[in-house]
């Protein structure tokens, strides 16, 4: 049987197993399975792409899993990376007259819309007493033919919340600063989710995904100068700046805990009460608890090789 796995440059694990398939056929062989790759470009269509069955297995950030659950999409968690404070963070021109939240307030925020992003937005807004939905408006980058750093600059809009090689330029250009680290208001973990049926038949594979997945992990924790110049390369922009990235981030995946089904829980209650989900969600409904022990196993044989040697 082969399992088809999502891939989207956003995600960086994935990403990385898609380069290094050998890994992935490592664990499911003994297990009479095989891999291949559905490569797409949003993210935030995993949760439709389980359910119409073109996918049995993906990841995002942490805003798309709860979306897919709010549109009736049956999916099931399966992992998580641990928390990423230095992967993104909301930025605003340096001598620009944003200094807090608040500032935000009637402005123009270019973000990622259903991505980790939204919910980081959201809920730094409710903290200032101010709506997503209400208070400024939301545009995501391609809503304009200029890049947002260049309309940050200009003044054009009020923030810009940039990840990855975009962060590590802006702020290596010395015209922005970090309004927020992601790290102040959310985990802004990686999020793996699969088919219910894949999940609660067949553990045993669910946990050799998310074997391989620690396994790439490893090696780019390893080699974080190759893993650069290879996105570099394929997604554009500066492998300096991609490899300042790839250092920031813990390249470590944790099974699903009671912790991060709360952490959904709460980013679930506030983007539904600012209107950007259609129903209230359970996230504990989309975990199967038998599936723990085995990820959690699977994990730990792997983990303690973080010795690049997967490559």
């Amino acid at each position: 049987m082969a399992l088809t796995l999502g891939v989207h440059a956003s995600n960086p694990s994935l990403y990385h197993l898609s380069r290094l398939p050998h890994l992935l056929d490592q664990e499911l062989a003994p297990l009479g399975e095989t891999g291949v790759w559905h490569r797409y470009t949003d993210g935030t269509r995993t949760g439709a792409l389980l359910a119409d069955g073109t996918l049995d297995f993906g990841g995002t950030g942490s805003t798309p899993p709860v979306t897919a659950q709010a549109d009736g999409h049956d999916i099931v968690y399966t992992a998580v990376s641990a928390p990423r404070p230095g992967h993104g963070a909301l930025l605003v021109a340096a001598a620009g007259p944003v200094h807090q939240v608040a500032d935000l307030k009637g402005t123009t925020v270019v973000l990622g819309i259903g991505s980790w992003q939204t919910h980081l937005l959201a809920k730094a807004l409710d903290r200032a007493g101010l709506s997503y939905r209400d208070d400024l408006t939301a545009q995501r980058p391609g809503d304009s033919a200029r890049h947002p750093a260049e309309r940050l600059r200009s003044g054009e809009i009020g923030g810009w919340i940039a990840q990855e090689a975009d962060l590590a330029a802006a702020l290596r250009s010395g015209d922005f600063r970090v309004l927020l680290p992601t790290a102040e208001v959310i985990t802004d973990r990686s999020v793996f989710f699969a088919r219910r049926d894949l999940a609660e038949q067949r553990p045993e594979v669910v946990a050799a995904i998310a074997a391989a997945l620690q396994r790439a992990d490893n090696w780019a924790a390893a080699h974080p100068r190759e893993a650069a110049e290879a996105v570099a390369a394929d997604l554009g922009g500066s492998a300096d700046d991609w490899e300042t990235a790839h250092r920031l981030l813990p390249w470590r995946l944790e099974p699903v805990s009671d912790a991060f089904l709360a952490e959904q829980q709460e980013a679930a209650d506030i983007l539904h009460a600012v209107g950007f989900t259609a129903r209230p969600i359970r996230t504990a409904d989309a975990s199967v608890d038998a599936l723990r022990a085995p990820v959690a196993a699977a994990l730990e044989r792997v983990a303690a090789s973080r010795t690049g040697r997967e490559g």
